[in-house]
């Protein structure tokens, strides 16, 4: 600590605040002082070569001179492997028990004095020295794991670790979570360490809230998935490879994986993207559902005031005619921002207001941060002190209560890695549900602690229950929102059994999907903050997490119009799609930037509207398949290089694929096409991909392109769904899914399956094991 931090704490909160920061960062500093052994003298440890191989069902078991290595290939395809005796349990990623080993694979010997596993999907090859080499079933090499390498201290400790890794030279990078700078990731270092973005954040800033050490990895030799099974801090260093010109060699893309500690285990699946993320989901869970009307327009602002400010907005979109579905509270409806309560002076009425504003259509989200105010007298902190034999809150290595400063100003720390802890915070939910609310978002919960210089978060010294084995904040860290997750969904569930919960999260890990979904943060104003916005929800949908989106407009700063206006265009098309705004930002209610952003605003909200049963169906399709609703070019053409390094458009579906304007004052845009007849929705004009074409892009719209063939379900005039159908290509056939939504319950709908085709020059719509479409159907294209 110097002057200088003193002086930028105080300046930043306030005199008083400022000084608790300080006093809260030098117990942190302290603590951690006293409770974690230095590090000192350290041995260095490779496996060494490999000294026999026991088989067993799916795999087996390797040794070398210095370690052993597991290998297993579950039934689902997926592929196991750790070192030092680490098994896949207990895992916070995984959905319940490990998957089960296939039988048929087994370990058997391999050229120079390796072992390899045959199974239908991958081989994985174990050299001499314990190199591991997963190849496709024609034996092309996916990735290259070298041998690892350990620092173990001598004293005693947790043992660091390296694993560095090839891949093609031709392969490209996605995924670790939440990335402002992706969805490609570039040569650089991504930090494996969940982080509150300290306000905003762009595409520069790393690490954010929601890492996770999930990489997926596009080559031509195939694509492939890598989990890191470990929630400890790391980093990742990634290399793009470089192919060899004439008769020069090429030069492998390389992955080097450090962790400070922790198990050295590892998860992969291979296959189409699609099929890769189908395993994914398979072993980490199914993307919870979100209720019909958690896909509509929703708008939030820090800052609301109170009811009559809240009625004014909502009037405000039905006088204009402008569709709305919720609408979020921010802290500052709290008493005293602290949680769980209410300002009555503010909001006298809360449950009457949420009856109100729900018989127009729009429900009432409540923000819940994870930090309880330390005050004696206050009803959740009393309870929390009360909850097993030590109370619910995070202690240090010597016992007491850890302590920091959020908004509330001194506050503690549930462990939500403790089953009674989940099970005590879940039961607060119910006074949510009685004050109105229809669903809750997460905030604050990497965790922060207001740090006066340093890393905002809790000691790394800190103990937690991890669900019973005992641990340290090094270990429970990044998981911390992912447990709050848990602890929220399966309370809203137990809470509203008919009902589907809706919650989504600031921060989370692999796994998140299972509960929820989750949003940008706080994305910095500007042209590179909406850049930010896209490159988030494609890199976190290939992790397995579907739903997700941005602030719309930015969190902190005030849009241009135009800016407001292309980055509203945007969140139309995407699955989270929400306006929200920090305390002295401005307004984001679209008639608050003029008459002509808000004709076009207007424009955008029927599309989404419009589109509503298309956005359910991908939601269904997520829950069943793990696909993201938001998709890279590549992913049903992977093999097109100049796919892979498209990061300005997205597939939404396999129907739709949306252009985004990303650039001040651009009202044309090349668009890359996938392969196949494309058709502009807004003019009709036939595209033939692949390719690339130069579009128009008016103030008032965004390309957007349908595939030939397509079948999507949209709401028609009347209310009803109805099937849009665009024309195929003469001698080709298409088709498309629809998955109705099965209302406010949790009972899963029949996949609707079409086809289309031309026959003497008309479009023919089947339904599969049905007498002709059974829809209402609208072709478009012919």
């Amino acid at each position: 600590m110097d002057g200088r931090d003193l002086v930028r704490s105080v300046k930043l909160v306030g005199s008083a605040r400022g000084l608790r920061m300080v006093r809260s960062a030098v117990r942190r500093r302290n603590a951690d002082a006293r409770a974690l052994p230095r590090r000192g003298a350290e041995r260095a440890r490779v496996p060494g070569l490999v000294v026999g191989a026991e088989p067993g069902p799916g795999g087996g078991l390797v040794r070398f001179a210095r370690s052993e290595l597991r290998v297993r290939v579950t039934v689902g395809g997926a592929v196991f492997w750790s070192w030092d005796g680490a098994d896949p349990l207990p895992s916070y990623a995984l959905a319940g028990a490990a998957p089960e080993a296939d039988p048929r694979a087994r370990l058997e010997p391999d050229t120079e004095d390796g072992w390899q596993v045959v199974s239908e999907r991958l081989t994985l090859a174990v050299s001499r020295h314990g190199a591991v080499e997963l190849r496709t079933p024609g034996g092309v090499m996916l990735r290259r794991e070298l041998p690892p390498r350990w620092w173990e201290p001598v004293a005693g400790g947790a043992a660091r670790w390296v694993q560095r890794s090839e891949v093609p030279a031709d392969a490209r990078f996605f995924g670790l979570g939440g990335r402002a700078s992706g969805p490609r990731l570039r040569d650089g270092v991504y930090r494996l360490w969940n982080t509150d973005p300290g306000g905003r954040f762009g595409p520069e800033d790393d690490p954010l809230s929601l890492t996770m050490p999930v990489q997926l990895v596009v080559s031509d030799a195939g694509t492939h998935l890598v989990f890191h099974d470990n929630s400890w801090s790391g980093r990742v260093t990634l290399r793009e490879g470089e192919e060899g010109a004439g008769s020069g060699h090429d030069r492998p893309g390389t992955c080097e994986v450090r962790m400070d500690g922790g198990p050295l285990r590892c998860w992969a699946t291979a296959g189409t993207p699609a099929r890769v993320l189908q395993s994914w989901t398979a072993l980490t869970g199914a993307p919870a559902l979100p209720p019909s009307w958690a896909l509509g327009p929703q708008h939030a602002r820090w800052g609301f005031g109170g009811e009559r400010e809240v009625r004014r907005i909502v009037a405000g979109y039905r006088e204009r005619e402008l569709p709305l579905s919720a609408l979020h509270l921010d802290i500052d409806h709290f008493d005293g921002n602290r949680v769980f309560t209410v300002d009555r002076g503010r909001f006298p009425d809360l449950p009457g207001l949420a009856k109100e504003l729900r018989e127009k259509g729009v429900r009432l989200v409540s923000i819940v941060d994870p930090a309880v105010k330390a005050e004696p007298g206050y009803a959740v902190f009393d309870s929390g002190t009360e909850v097993g034999s030590r109370g619910a809150f995070v202690r240090d290595a010597r016992g007491r209560v850890v302590r920091g400063e959020v908004w509330p100003g001194e506050c503690v720390y549930p462990d939500f890695t403790d089953p009674l802890v989940r099970e005590w915070w879940g039961g607060l939910y119910e006074e949510r549900l009685v004050q109105g609310f229809s669903g809750v978002w997460h905030d604050m919960n990497e965790p922060v602690s207001f740090a006066a210089f340093g890393d905002p978060t809790l000691p790394r010294s800190a103990r937690h229950c991890l669900e019973g084995r005992g641990g340290d904040h090094r270990e429970a860290h990044n998981v911390y929102g992912l447990a709050m997750a848990r602890a929220g969904h399966e309370a809203l569930r137990r809470l509203r059994p008919r009902e589907r919960p809706f919650l989504f999260s600031r921060s989370g890990w692999a796994g998140m999907q299972r509960y929820g979904g989750t949003w940008s943060g706080d994305v910095a104003t500007g042209w590179a903050g909406l850049r930010a916005s896209l490159a988030l929800v494609l890199g976190l949908g290939l992790c397995g997490v579907p739903y997700s989106g941005p602030d719309v407009g930015g969190f902190d700063g005030s849009p241009s119009p135009e800016l407001y206006l292309r980055w509203f265009q945007l969140g139309a098309f995407l699955p989270l799609f929400r306006t929200h705004a920090a305390i002295d930002a401005g307004r984001r209610e679209p008639w608050e930037f003029g008459p002509q952003v808000l004709e076009y605003a207007r424009a955008a909200l029927v599309e989404r509207e419009r589109l509503r049963p298309y956005f359910e169906t991908l939601a269904g399709l997520a829950a069943l398949t793990g696909a993201p609703y938001v998709r890279p070019l590549w992913w049903g053409a992977p093999a097109e290089r100049a796919l892979r390094d498209c990061e300005d458009a997205f597939l939404l579906g396999d129907a739709l694929l949306v252009a985004p304007v990303l650039e001040r004052g651009a009202d044309r845009r090349a668009v890359r096409l996938p392969q196949g007849r494309w058709y502009d929705t807004a003019t009709g004009e036939v595209h033939e991909g692949p390719g690339q074409v130069l579009l128009d892009a008016p103030l008032s719209r965004v390309p957007v392109l349908a595939r030939a063939g397509s079948v999507l379900p949209v709401r028609g005039a009347d209310g009803e769904v109805e099937l849009e159908v665009w024309a195929p290509a003469a001698g080709r056939t298409g088709g498309g899914l629809v998955v109705p939504d099965p209302g406010d319950g949790r009972e899963r709908a029949e996949v609707e399956r079409y086809t289309t085709r031309l026959v003497d020059g008309k479009v023919v719509v089947e339904r599969e094991g049905a007498e002709g479409p059974g829809r209402p159907v609208r072709v478009r294209g012919a």
